[in-house]
This record gives C-alpha cells, sequence and structure tokens, in this order.
C-alpha cells in the first residue's frame, strides 16, 4: 500500500488576500523595528518600591535573604523617598516593625509608630510620590498572626475588623494616600472605609489585598518583617493557590465593599487571576512580585545562572502583559535605572 503525500510547494504561509508571503519576523530585524511595534512598556510610575521602617535614627540593616533591600529608620525612609521619586518611581508601600508586640498588635495603630512617622515625612517633603501603608497586625502581633486571636487559638475575625480600621484612620492621618488592608479577613474593606469616611478621611483610597494566597513564596519576607507566626499558619484565612474562582470571588466582594484598586499576590503564579481580573473590573489592577520571586531570581543571578536585569525585565513585564497596570516589586530602583539608561 502506498500513500500518495501532497507536500507544499513552500513552509512560508501567504495572504490569500494578496499572495505575498506572511513574516512577522520582519518587525524583529532591529531594535529600532521591535521597540515601535512592542505592545507593553514598563515605566517608572507603574513601579511601587515596598520598604520596611522600624525605630530609630540613621538605621539600615540589610535583609539577609533580600539582596539590596534594608530595615530602615524613618529618616532614612524619607531620604529613600526622595531617591525614588527621582528615579520616576511611582509609589512607595511601607511595613512596620514595631519596638514592643502584643496580642492586640497596639503599636500598628499608634500615631507614633515607625510607619506613621514616616508618612508624616515623606508627606512633608511633598513629593510626585504616592505613600501606600500596609493595614496588617502580623508584624504587630506576639503570636504574629493577622488578628487578635480567639479563645480556641484561631484568629477573630470580626475583632480584627476594628483594629484594622482602627491602623488606616491613623495611616491615613500620617499622610498615606493609600491604606492596603492585606490581613484577609472577611469585611475588612468595607470597615476599613467606614471607618475612613467617619473620621473625614475619605479622599484616601483603598488598595485590596483581594486575592492572597497562602503562598511558599513569602518566606523573604517574614525575614525582613519579623513576621513569622509563632505556631500554625495562616491558611485558616489566607487563600488556597489551587482556588481560582475563589479568588475572583474576593476580588468581586472587596469592588463591592469600596477597593478603589484590586491587588493579586504573588504575581507569577498568579497571572491568569491578573488576566482575569483586569476582563472583569474596571478598576485598576496591581500585582506584587513577592520576596521570594525577588529573592529567586536574584539568587540565581549572583550564581551567574540567569541574567539579572534581562529576567527581572522579563517577570515585570509579564505581569504588566497579564494585565496590571501597578507593580509592587524590590527591584523597583534597578529597573527605573535600567529604564533610564535605555532612552
Amino acid at each position: 500500500m502506498t500513500l500518495d503525500l501532497e507536500l507544499p510547494t513552500t513552509a512560508v504561509p501567504r495572504a490569500p488576500a494578496t499572495g505575498g508571503a506572511i513574516r512577522p519576523r520582519r518587525l524583529r530585524r532591529t531594535s529600532a523595528l521591535r521597540a515601535l511595534v512592542r505592545e507593553h512598556r514598563l515605566h517608572p510610575t507603574m513601579l511601587v518600591a515596598p520598604l520596611f521602617v522600624r525605630h530609630g535614627k540613621g538605621v539600615r540593616e540589610p535583609v539577609a535573604s533580600l539582596p539590596g533591600v534594608d530595615r530602615i529608620s524613618p529618616d532614612v525612609a524619607a531620604g529613600e523617598a526622595v531617591r525614588l521619586a527621582e528615579l520616576g518611581i511611582g509609589g512607595i508601600l511601607l511595613f512596620g516593625l514595631p519596638d514592643t508586640k502584643d496580642a492586640l498588635g497596639t503599636e500598628a495603630s499608634s500615631d507614633w509608630g515607625a510607619v506613621q512617622d514616616a508618612l508624616r515625612r515623606v508627606r512633608a517633603l511633598d513629593l510626585p510620590l504616592v505613600s501606600i501603608a500596609d493595614t496588617c497586625l502580623c508584624e504587630y502581633t506576639d503570636h504574629g498572626h493577622c488578628g487578635p486571636l480567639a479563645p480556641d487559638g484561631s484568629v477573630d475575625n470580626d475583632a480584627a475588623l476594628g483594629r484594622l480600621a482602627e491602623i488606616a484612620v491613623s495611616q491615613a492621618r500620617a499622610g498615606a494616600d493609600i491604606v492596603a488592608p492585606s490581613a484577609m479577613m472577611d469585611g475588612q474593606v468595607a470597615a476599613i472605609r467606614a471607618a475612613l469616611d467617619a473620621a473625614r478621611l475619605g479622599e484616601t483610597a483603598i488598595m485590596a489585598y483581594a486575592a492572597k494566597h497562602a503562598s511558599a513564596f513569602y518566606g523573604p519576607f517574614r525575614e525582613a518583617a519579623g513576621s513569622a507566626p509563632a505556631f500554625g499558619d495562616r491558611r485558616g484565612y489566607q487563600m488556597d493557590p489551587a482556588n481560582g474562582r475563589e479568588a475572583m470571588r474576593e476580588m468581586a466582594l472587596d469592588a463591592a465593599e469600596g477597593a478603589d484598586l484590586l491587588l493579586v499576590k504573588p504575581a507569577l503564579p498568579g497571572l491568569d487571576l491578573i488576566a482575569a481580573a483586569r476582563a472583569r473590573f474596571e478598576m485598576p489592577i496591581a500585582a506584587y512580585q513577592v520576596s521570594g520571586e525577588y529573592a529567586m531570581l536574584a539568587a540565581a543571578a549572583e550564581r551567574g545562572w540567569l541574567d539579572r536585569r534581562g529576567a527581572m525585565a522579563e517577570a515585570v513585564t509579564a505581569m504588566v502583559r497579564a494585565g496590571a497596570g501597578i507593580v509592587i516589586t524590590y527591584a523597583a530602583v534597578d529597573l527605573a535605572t535600567w529604564l533610564r539608561e535605555d532612552r
């Protein structure tokens, strides 16, 4: 038995209307052509740099697992804000390290907390930079969980709402343009919105950590912020990484409660959720390239296994391509510097 195979005369497809060869490579031939037709472009204004702030003066403590990241005092944070603004970076996200911890995370809502001090200093500089305050309790509680504990040792969701609202009001009064509740407590956005409005701080926006998974990529952050739980884990309130439909439900709930921006965390494992959020919601979508994502690329680059510049830019571009208009990343300074060099 013989088979008669009709082989194509050419491997290059032809356009039906004109008969001309279709060659997408024509627009990849030079760097100028590639730049002209590039679909997604990074810009410093879409980047947000996380800062870890602790009490003191002139403090700069390197974080071993996050190369290039330091714990800094409020005065140093103000200096960093000036540098970031000069690079054109869009914003800062402040995390606090308290002097003392207790069961309620009291210092988180103190008007003289390290974050509040840094916010006042940055506001006084009147920089073209958005100040965002992480609104949570895990760094401040002696048990390391994101809310007060119930008698059975679980996190008391409703008690946490009152504390988160108090923290948000304190941060807004100190100068936060945006408060960012990250505790994954049910109803946290509504509670914070009501408290801000009642305190006549209605202009303060809320960026909801709407889809925050209980991820394996948070390890270096917990070292930087001293926020590892003293017992158990956070799977009872952070999301199962396997659940995408639930993530969309969480985002819809936060939008309905009054969130102004929605955040997906972590970013690379959540590219599908970023894309789905962009397709469904009209509000800004942010992505958080979390500590583990950043650290693994930085560590591989240190060993010569990856090109740091190329890998970081490619990872963040993927988040933008998926639909994020804002990217929180520990590589913000590097990226902004590289983008300036590429002009």
